[in-house]
Formats: C-alpha cells, structure tokens, sequence
C-alpha cells in the first residue's frame, strides 16, 4: 500500500532529535499518522520530500 509523505518540516536538516520526537506525518488511507523519531542524533540528510511516495519500511531520514 502507497503512502504520501504530507510533511517533512517537523525535523529539518542539521537538527539534533530525540527519539519520541515528532519527524514528519504521513497520510495512509485518508488518515494522517505523525511519525516519531526511534532513535537520538543529528539529521543529516532528508530521503524524501513533501507530496512524495513512500512505502512501509522506507527510509525517510539520516541521522548521526
């Protein structure tokens, strides 16, 4: 099953997260499910944009 990634803006590039931390929401059968960090660190590189595809499983961030 497809699902859009709706926002990415919650985590931006160069910021530290916590895990728990809110990173992004994603809409999956018309219900929107925020997306939480499982891990601590730096993001280093956003894998996806706005709008865009994903599927389960998908990596959506880097972090250090």
């Amino acid at each position: 099953m497809k699902r859009t990634l709706v926002r990415c803006a919650f985590a931006e590039l160069g910021d530290t997260i916590k895990t728990g931390q809110p990173v992004c929401i994603i809409e999956a059968m018309k219900i929107m499910n925020e997306i939480e960090a499982d891990c601590d660190g730096k993001v280093l590189q956003i894998l996806c944009e706005n709008g865009q595809a994903v599927e389960f499983g998908q990596p959506l961030f880097i972090v250090e």
